[in-house]
């Protein structure tokens, strides 16, 4: 699937690039799913292999879709820094964002960057009517990012991952809502 790994740009930010995947990402993502820190409420470490299915995973979502968990990169060297996106959820009927940094990468807002550029996107190319974000409940990194994309507690819910169940947070906001909030 190399061929379709095209680094393509989609959007970009004053630091990042938000863009489609490459093949020189698959090492970085691997090592970035394989530390247990930034699992920890996501699920299982991933080995190389599972990591690299799932960015081929997403890559073909995105082919069909036009969206997706994609790269993060730092525009000031090139950095990969994790990924963050739209994508469909099977809890839902609303597009979820999401986002999945590199512990080295944590703090610095690129989460909240990247994502609100999504949110946009989301809202002005796409019309959707309504974006949420979904986490464990003692996600609190996730939720204050959350939080400052001016995302609302929505509601909680036990929810059920691979066989895995967890309660979850999950904060929503309306496209009207987004709107009211640029002016």
């Amino acid at each position: 699937m190399d061929d379709h790994r095209t680094g393509e740009i989609l959007l970009t930010t004053p630091r990042l690039i938000l863009r489609s995947w490459r093949p020189d990402d698959l090492a970085t993502f691997a090592a970035l799913n394989a530390d247990p820190e930034v699992m920890r409420y996501l699920g299982n470490v991933l080995s190389t292999e599972q990591a690299t299915e799932l960015a081929d995973a997403i890559q073909q979502r995105f082919l069909k879709r036009g969206f997706g968990m994609l790269p993060v990169e730092r525009r000031a060297d090139g950095a990969f820094l994790g990924i963050c996106g739209i994508n469909d959820t099977h809890w839902y009927p609303d597009e979820e964002i999401g986002w999945r940094f590199a512990r080295g990468h944590w703090g610095h807002g690129y989460a909240t960057e990247s994502a609100a550029a999504w949110m946009a996107w989301g809202f002005t190319e796409r019309d959707f009517p309504r974006l949420i974000s979904v986490a464990d409940v003692p996600n609190q990194r996730s939720i204050a990012v959350m939080k400052r994309l001016g995302m609302t507690y929505d509601h909680e819910a036990e929810l059920e991952e691979e066989g895995d169940r967890f309660q979850a947070v999950i904060h929503s906001i309306s496209a009207e809502q987004w709107r009211a909030g640029q002016i």
